[in-house]
């Protein structure tokens, strides 16, 4: 095997704001908590690196298919004053790339149920185990938290190692599929679908079947909301995403409708006009915001609650807005962030549903890339239309 292989890397400027003081380990370390508190004119360049030999614990992944995450192209732009737009962690530079599936071509001395040959997801949030919240079962909320392909080595690269405790096989995946690039794309789509599951069911705390569901953002999370909304028997599922051609995939995917706000808006309407006009007036038992847009989303959001609903902050984002929080009082409805998709059985759970039958998750899939052409990709992931953007490795 040879030692280095072609990755894409995320590198910038360490410039802190001048509003922001960086703290004494963000300083030390250059992780930044948030990322676009510190890091400033952000560049991607495939080039070599140095393969990278798993530990102990590790499995050595030879990457298949990775998907573009929303995260990713935040990463890639830049505010008006140059600044990265991702809000999480990030320790540049760094291989970027975390939605991936792959082979196990090595394994580390201690691996014990993982072997050559097998197909894998792995999880992006590197829970440590050790600490409060993940001794309490809440992993996403770890405190020694390393997010793959932002604060650690990532998958847009013909390798990448990952610790067994992270990784899912997908022999039920491999059982119903007809070739390779079948299994391991429905492979990588399993993170952002499970961010989706997390937020829905874990965070959230799930709806009764036969649940009105609104979900703001078509992306590829939202996309995810509508998978999960379907397969747990929402009665109507209303989606709104400034883009058409995401709003007809989400209908394909089991949306019952979906519209643009601004298009409405033309029209005299609003999405929680829609909401109450077709919920007969009940409004919506569950709504998801995946859209990262809370100044303009929460407004109508808390318009259109039903009495007890729930919302779910999904889309990351680095913004404020007013609540009515008279409506959520006298209602009373409650609002919950997720992040993540580690813990609970997610993984595992999203393969049997995919496996069964019961998501059609590849339609997710709008566009695919050689890994050649991954900076084409990123570019076309920026205009935001698409639903995800699959990179393929031979």
């Amino acid at each position: 095997m040879n030692t280095t292989m072609k990755a894409l890397a995320l590198t910038a400027d360490w410039r802190p704001r001048p509003d922001y003081q960086a703290t004494p380990g963000e300083i030390e370390t250059r992780r930044a908590v948030n990322a676009g508190m510190l890091w400033a004119e952000p560049r991607l360049e495939l080039g070599e690196h140095p393969l990278p030999r798993p530990a102990d614990d590790e499995v050595l992944v030879k990457v298949r298919a990775c998907g573009i995450c929303g995260s990713d192209t935040h990463c890639f732009q830049q505010d008006e004053q140059g600044y990265i737009r991702f809000s999480g962690p990030a320790k540049l530079p760094v291989i970027i790339g975390h939605e991936f599936a792959g082979e196990v071509v090595a394994t580390g001395r201690q691996v014990k149920t993982l072997k050559t040959g097998d197909a894998v997801a792995a999880e992006s949030v590197l829970w440590c185990g050790v600490c409060p919240a993940c001794r309490s079962g809440h992993f996403n909320q770890c405190r020694q938290i390393e997010m793959l392909g932002l604060s650690s080595p990532g998958a847009f690269a013909e390798y990448v190692a990952v610790r067994e405790k992270y990784c899912w096989k997908l022999d039920p995946l491999r059982q119903v599929c007809q070739s390779d690039d079948e299994v391991y794309e429905l492979g990588a789509l399993i993170e952002p679908i499970g961010c989706a599951y997390n937020g829905l069911f874990v965070a959230g705390g799930g709806f009764k079947p036969g649940a009105y569901v609104a979900i703001y953002g078509a992306g590829p999370i939202g996309l995810g909301a509508v998978l999960m909304a379907r397969a747990a028997g929402a009665a109507k599922i209303l989606v709104f995403d400034p883009s058409e051609p995401r709003n007809r995939l989400a209908q394909a995917l089991g949306a019952d409708y979906a519209a643009s706000p601004g298009a409405l808006a033309r029209q005299g309407s609003s999405p929680s006009a829609v909401v109450a006009e077709m919920t007969g007036g009940q409004g919506a038992d569950m709504q998801v915001e995946a859209a990262g847009a809370a100044s303009a989303t929460l407004p109508e959001i808390v318009k259109s609650f039903a009495p007890n609903g729930t919302l779910v902050f999904l889309g990351r984002h680095d913004s404020t807005a007013l609540v009515e929080f008279d409506t959520l009082v006298s209602q009373a409805n409650r609002m919950v962030g997720a992040r993540g998709h580690a813990g609970y059985g997610t993984y595992g759970n999203i393969i049997r549903l995919i496996a069964a039958g019961r998501i059609p998750a590849r339609q997710m899939i709008t566009s695919r890339f050689p890994f050649a052409q991954v900076m084409e990709a990123f570019v076309r992931a920026g205009a935001r239309d698409e639903g995800k953007i699959m990179v393929r490795f031979p």
